[in-house]
């Protein structure tokens, strides 16, 4: 299935003009719940991995005190298939139990978690991208990108997140592929395993966060004089703070996506100057726990104001890959324009 972002609101460039040549293209993913195979752009599916490469593993370290309660991937997949049972009955029937007997056994039996696990922990696939589906910095030499990641959260910069590896590879050269790879015996979070996705990518324009325009744009943004044109139903509600529509509507697509700006929410800009070459590094992936929010409904697609997915019980309602980043943050991946297959640097945002 495709999707549509709806027009902005506002045409932005009409009222700040010297916005215009700061545009860049970003790509939406748009993943939803899906059967992917080792040849799909996903998200949580599986990977086009060489047979005779060593899997990656986590060596550590992983902090017990942290994850007082573990679960195996199997754990939370089965927690998961009973929560979509649970939506879909009471989908059908609104009178229905929430929970069956049998259900709520499983649940409680599973809460105890599973014993501690002091080896190297295999990593998570996160998401695949093939160069063919969608637009994203890449070597020269590659047409695929995968990204995984250690399920624990590991301190990286001041903050604290699972850490990510990227894979870059020419898919042509895959002939062997790893039939079973394998899965972390424990995970720190069911957060942490994504749900597996099919993309359907969309590209959409963005303009840089408040936070990086110059002092005379950012003025000019806060001019109440200059919003007078736009719609009063929709700036009402931005009335003492036009910037935040800026922010929440024109500026940056909520969700999981590659290019665009950097979406500055959790800390002011940093310089990111690539830990190999100096270059500053660009937004390469965002790993995101939603699509959009109440302050960003703007952003919902087109197919789906009229027909919603529907949502697990338990869950977010725009939060299709199960992932939660820091509680509702994103993790932006940047990468090396000079050469991605540096360094990458992480950012929760």
């Amino acid at each position: 299935m495709s999707f549509t972002t709806p027009p902005r609101p506002v045409d932005v460039t009409a009222l700040f003009p010297q916005l215009a040549p700061l545009a860049r293209t970003a790509t939406r993913l748009h993943p939803r719940p899906g059967a992917p195979t080792v040849h799909d752009s996903s998200v949580g599916g599986p990977l086009l991995w060489p047979a005779d490469e060593p899997w990656p593993h986590c060596e550590g370290p992983h902090d017990k005190r942290a994850a007082p309660v573990v679960h195996a991937p199997d754990d939370i997949r089965l927690l998961r298939r009973d929560r979509a049972v649970a939506t879909e009955r009471l989908r059908r029937d609104p009178q229905a139990p929430e929970w069956t007997p049998e259900e709520l056994e499983t649940e409680n039996r599973l809460r105890a978690g599973r014993p501690w696990f002091d080896g190297p922990i295999p990593l998570l696939p996160v998401a695949q991208l093939y160069a063919r589906d969608v637009p994203f910095l890449c070597p020269p030499d590659a047409d695929l990108l995968q990204v995984l990641w250690c399920p624990f959260d590991h301190p990286v910069d001041g903050a604290i997140h699972p850490r990510t590896a990227l894979f870059w590879r020419r898919s042509a050269t895959v002939t062997d592929v790893l039939g079973a790879p394998p899965e972390p015996p424990i995970i720190q979070l069911g957060d942490y395993l994504p749900e597996p996705c099919l993309l359907s990518p969309e590209q959409v324009t963005e303009f840089p966060n408040p936070l990086e325009l110059d002092e005379e744009l950012s003025d000019q943004l806060e001019d109440m004089s200059r919003w007078e044109t736009v719609d009063p139903a929709l700036y009402s509600s931005y009335a003492d703070d036009p910037q935040e529509l800026y922010l929440n509507n024109l500026c940056h697509a909520p969700g999981w996506k590659t290019g665009g700006w950097t979406n500055w929410m959790v800390t002011d800009p940093v310089d990111r100057p690539c830990p190999e070459c100096g270059t500053e590094e660009a937004p390469l992936l965002t790993i995101a726990s939603w699509e959009w929010d109440s302050g960003s409904v703007t952003w919902i697609p087109e197919e789906e104001r009229t027909t919603p997915a529907p949502r697990r019980l338990g869950a977010h309602d725009s939060n299709f890959t199960l992932i939660d980043i820091a509680g509702g943050n994103n993790l932006q991946l940047h990468a090396c324009p000079a050469d991605p297959s540096h360094p990458h640097i992480e950012l929760i945002q």
